[in-house]
């Protein structure tokens, strides 16, 4: 019997798990159930192995940013170990599927003792030892999709988790990408406000030696020192605005705020190419792909497949079940026992009858969350298709604003120079100059915000799309 039993239940595990046996222990994953769970927080489509030095990268670039954030991200665990659980939620489904195997056993012992106060002579006692041993065997053999619905459901809940891990991964990698170029312009903003702190500084002295040789005036000389004042003032702030930057950039990658990091400089545009694709193709690509669709689709199934479940609930079901049992007792108050040996082995059929109507509104409860989870599924193919135009219009803009501002910082720097030099041979004043300084720091500033704005919304376009990957960067 027990040989006929362990073959049973190796067909019925090769059954579920839709492949043949494998050749590796059934100790580790008896169900097969963690072949679709990553062996890191990143999925499998990133390439990461997460074994990282303890010390970051000198100078940190963005890919450096992003690989560490996506491993070591408290939301990107979360997720992973939230796929884990639902992993090990498809493996108790697969296991109704096989039989239930319970032994029991008891061991007593007794001391009885007879006395007649009248009698002594008949005074008796007794010491006996009782066992009993049992064996007990269910199998559930037919249930009219009762168990198929609770596994179906199970299946498309882990496809929710790894979907739910993907758009988690989406939503960490954006969030890094952000940060560090939010880190990359304000380290670029202090190198542009420490030179024009420089170029105020100049101006200022120039000013002054105007002012002591007797060629200019006391009023330009203090309006060079307010501009260098206030220059001054920019690039004090542009430090402190560029620690809090790398600050939050560490915190998103898992770090300490404190931690010292040290970017890779701001590149140019040139290199780095456009989305080419019609916007009613990237609506469609991301409607098929996107985690966040994904994910709703698979909870959608898992609502219907609970629905059909709770339908199930109410049907028939045919067991299997088999018992053995052994008790050794005494019967006698000499040494005579008796030994008992029983087997049994049969079908059950339980048929529910009546249960005061909870099964209908079971069933109607569950129909009505998967018609729930079908109108989330509607409403988040609308959030993702807006977020995609959005993305796209934002990409464009970003795109004119890049091209304007490469224009206006070169005419700007070269207006400062024409005005600077104007001044120092003594045909400008002071305002044309101050002018052209303020206009030049205005023009670095605005060239670096839109360096930064087109290559966020380069990624953020490819985040909306649930494209966002570690080639792509």
């Amino acid at each position: 019997m027990s040989r006929a039993l362990r073959a049973c239940c190796m067909l019925a595990l090769a059954a579920m798990a839709g492949a043949p046996l494998r050749a590796e222990p059934l100790w580790s994953d008896p169900l097969r159930t963690m072949h679709e769970v990553s062996t890191t927080p990143v999925s499998t489509v990133y390439g990461i192995g997460c074994s990282f030095d303890t010390r970051l990268p000198d100078p940190l670039t963005l890919l450096d940013a992003v690989e560490r954030a996506l491993c070591r991200n408290p939301q990107t665990r979360q997720a992973w170990a939230n796929v884990k659980a639902q992993a090990a939620a498809v493996g108790v489904s697969r296991a109704a599927y096989l039989p239930t195997l319970t032994a029991g056993g008891t061991w007593s012992k007794a001391d009885n003792r007879t006395t007649y106060p009248d009698f002594p002579a008949n005074d008796s006692s007794l010491t006996t030892h009782s066992s009993d041993v049992n064996l007990n065997l269910n199998w559930v053999l037919y249930d009219f999709g009762l168990r198929a619905a609770n596994l179906e459901n199970a299946r498309q809940l882990l496809n929710a988790a790894n979907a739910a891990q993907d758009d988690m991964l989406q939503t960490v990698f954006l969030s890094t990408v952000q940060s560090f170029y939010e880190a990359q312009a304000a380290q670029a903003l202090l190198a542009a406000t420490t030179e024009a702190e420089q170029a105020a500084e100049q101006s200022f002295k120039a000013s002054a030696a105007k002012y002591q040789a007797g060629a200019g005036t006391l009023a330009d000389k203090l309006q060079a020192q307010t501009a260098y004042a206030q220059a001054s003032l920019k690039r004090a702030q542009a430090g402190g605005d560029l620690q809090n930057a790398l600050g939050s950039l560490a915190i998103v990658m898992g770090w300490r705020p404190n931690t010292a990091l040290t970017l890779v400089a701001l590149g140019d545009a040139s290199d780095a190419p456009l989305l080419q694709q019609a916007v009613d193709e990237l609506i469609a690509d991301a409607v098929r792909s996107h985690p966040k669709i994904l994910a709703a689709q698979a909870q959608w199934k898992a609502a219907q497949a609970q629905a059909d479940a709770a339908r199930a609930d109410g049907r028939p079901t045919l067991s299997l079940f088999a018992t053995g049992d052994r008790s050794d007792t005494p019967i006698t108050q000499v040494s005579s026992r008796q030994t008992i040996n029983s087997r049994s082995i049969g079908l059950q059929l339980s048929i529910p009858l009546f249960d005061g109507f909870s099964r209908k509104y079971k069933s109607r409860g569950a129909q009505a969350q998967a018609d729930s989870k079908e109108a989330e599924l509607a409403g988040i193919e609308q959030q993702v298709t807006l977020e995609v135009w959005k993305s796209n219009q934002a990409l464009r803009t970003e795109a004119e604003n890049l091209h304007s501002t490469e224009i206006l910082l070169r005419s700007a720097r070269q207006s400062f120079e024409v005005a600077q030099g104007r001044y120092k041979a003594g045909v400008g004043n002071l305002l044309e100059l101050l002018k052209a300084q303020s206009d030049l720091a205005g023009a670095q500033q605005q060239r670096i915000l839109s360096l930064t704005s087109w290559q966020t919304a380069r990624l953020r376009l490819a985040a909306s799309l649930g494209r966002l990957r570690i080639d792509g960067l």
